[in-house]
């Protein structure tokens, strides 16, 4: 399991990295790029290094951090978010995100949440998908730590249903796209309904240019998700699923953060590129979060890992 755990926040943060320099930018599947890239001059990303990741990845570790350790709460984890913030160490977060932080200096952090339908509160679905077992408590948990920063129920679903994706896939289910839909179609009709549209867009063979322009490539989670779903459901080797995801052009970090994310778990770790670990920023405190959240739900850690 520890290598599920290892691959799955390993994914999660390439496609962030891979997706860095292409966020906001058109997509490039007519010629699509293998690697590490800087972003443009002018770019919100331009500099960071290749192998960086944004804001999505640094959301994962803040939760994912304090999950492990037993140390998290609503109140501490808008702590640890301001203090990021205000340091000036959050990368490009999105224009929802911004107004949580910029609301975090001024009130306090029950009152900084916004309606947005945006896709910030998305990162946090990883570490707790890990960190509960049970698909419930995970569910109610991540909700009331989205709702940090989020209260719309179409944020908030979106985090249930990748949540979902990610335990189903985890626990061996059979079939947890199709799972993670069902979770949708309960939580928010809308997002339920057009992540079905998605998948049957896969299996309808359509193509993946095709199903960009059907489904959008935007921020909100009821772009964001579906197509990160279809392209799951689409590409089932790791590595040409995040090449793909991260150059889908619009929130093409989160897209890819997702895919990378269900990749590594379906997988593990050894199915991701391994010349891209080896320059992916941070990897081995990722490699070490993976066996804290793994530890926190009493499963046994393999002999001789630390």
């Amino acid at each position: 399991m520890l290598e599920q755990y290892r691959g799955c926040l390993l994914g999660a943060a390439l496609g962030d990295a891979l997706g860095m320099p292409n966020e906001t930018a058109p997509s490039r599947l007519h010629a699509p790029l293998r690697g590490f890239r800087k972003a443009y001059k002018g770019h919100p990303n331009d500099g960071l290094r290749p192998g960086q990741f944004t804001d999505d990845t640094q959301l994962m570790l803040i939760a994912g951090r304090l999950l492990a350790e037993r140390e998290f709460s609503e109140k501490t984890y808008a702590s640890r978010l301001r203090k990021c913030y205000e340091e000036g160490l959050l990368r490009f977060p999105d224009s929802a995100l911004h107004a949580v932080c910029e609301h975090l200096k001024e009130r306090g952090w029950k009152e900084a949440a916004v309606h947005s339908a945006t896709s910030g509160c998305i990162p946090l679905a990883v570490p707790f998908a890990l960190a509960y077992t049970d698909i419930i408590e995970c569910s109610e948990r991540l909700v009331q730590a989205c709702s940090v920063t989020h209260i719309h129920p179409g944020a908030l679903a979106g985090a249930v249903t990748v949540a979902t994706l990610i335990r189903s896939t985890i626990a061996g289910k059979k079939a947890p796209l199709a799972t993670a839909a069902e979770t949708a179609m309960r939580e928010d009709e809308i997002l339920g309904a057009r992540i079905k549209e998605a998948l049957r867009l896969a299996e309808e063979g359509i193509t993946i240019q095709g199903a960009l322009e059907r489904l959008g490539n935007d921020s909100s989670v009821y772009q964001t998700i579906p197509l990160a779903f279809f392209l799951s459901a689409r590409i089932w080797d790791a590595e040409e699923l995040l090449m793909i995801a991260s150059q889908v052009g619009g929130n093409t970090d989160t897209i890819a953060y997702i895919c990378g994310a269900y990749a590594g778990a379906r997988l593990g770790r050894s199915a991701l590129p391994t010349d891209l670990l080896e320059t992916l920023e941070s990897r081995d405190l990722i490699e070490g979060l993976a066996i804290g959240l793994l530890r926190r739900t009493g499963y046994p850690i393999p002999g001789g890992v630390e």
